[in-house]
């Protein structure tokens, strides 16, 4: 059986004769029966009894009935669900995020569930480098990246760039002169920065001072926010940090400095998917929405 002979099986039952029946499927009245009887002869069984002037449905026929209705009701859900799909209205949206993503991210996320309700959500959050992995093993379509790292393998919709700022206790006696710093200024404070050697921040930092001919005094790293922000308060270390944490994580009792622009510590942040690599609707239709945000 097919669904099209549950579909004439249906109809039959409904309209009780083989003529209505054919009238409402808009066929000719012989192809119906032998469709009836291919059915009957398949299953081993009849499906249905005239009675009178009707047709009455057997035992067997109840049960085909039954299932009938929930088949070809699961097929129209089905069509309608790929649709949907299709054109980004359903789905799932995978979406790998930095450390320090984007502060309007969640109003853009709440945008785009406005538009799409019925799209569910998998983020994963982590360093850039791991998500342009999680991107080329597919585990996540999109991801929110610092840059720069090698994306020969993405294409890449830039952002925004963003400033660096120096930030202590503001139990520690603040610079009088201006609300800038230079590298040299501070190159002498212990720092600890909110990203692991070799990746995102902590190369930025590096390569700044390294133009400046001078050492930083790097003595840690940690990627809990919160406890950095808590180490950062109580004065154990001062921190270098892009524009997007202090957003995120307001309200400490700390000094703010923004970093000279003459050091050019500036970070730009990307949304990275896979080249040459079918998008689902889901994920086309957030790359349009950042695109028109940014």
């Amino acid at each position: 059986m097919d669904i099209r002979q549950l579909r004439y099986f249906i109809a039959i039952v409904e309209e009780r004769k083989i003529s209505a029946a054919a009238e409402r499927l808009h066929i000719s009245q012989p192809p119906l029966s032998q469709h009836l009887k291919a059915m009957e002869d398949e299953l081993g069984c009849k499906l249905i009894e005239r009675s009178g002037r009707y047709l009455e449905l057997t035992e067997s026929g109840k049960a085909l009935y039954t299932y009938a209705l929930q088949v070809t009701q699961l097929m129209e859900e089905a069509k309608v669900n790929v649709k949907e799909v299709g054109y980004g209205v359903n789905g799932r949206l995978t979406l790998g995020i930095n450390t320090f993503s984007v502060a309007e991210l969640p109003e853009i996320l709440h945008q785009f569930r406005s538009r799409y309700p019925k799209v569910t959500y998998k983020i994963q959050q982590n360093e850039s480098a791991h998500l342009c992995q999680l991107v080329k093993d597919r585990i996540v379509e999109l991801a929110i990246i610092r840059l720069p790292l090698d994306l020969d393998d993405f294409s890449v919709l830039h952002l925004h760039t963003e400033p660096f700022y120096f930030i202590t206790s503001n139990k520690h006696k603040p610079f009088q002169h201006t609300h800038e710093v230079s590298l040299e200024e501070i190159h002498d404070f212990p720092l600890v920065l909110p990203s692991t050697k070799g990746l995102g921040v902590h190369y930025l930092v590096l390569e700044a001072f390294s133009k400046t001919k001078r050492k930083p005094n790097i003595i840690g790293e940690c990627s809990d926010i919160t406890l950095l922000m808590d180490l950062i308060s109580s004065e154990f270390a001062a921190s270098i940090v892009p524009e997007t944490l202090l957003k995120r994580h307001s309200g400490y009792p700390i000094h703010i400095y923004k970093i000279s622009n003459q050091a050019n510590v500036k970070g730009s942040i990307g949304l990275i998917w896979l080249k040459n690599h079918h998008l689902s609707a889901a994920a086309e239709n957030f790359v349009e929405l950042l695109k028109k945000a940014y």
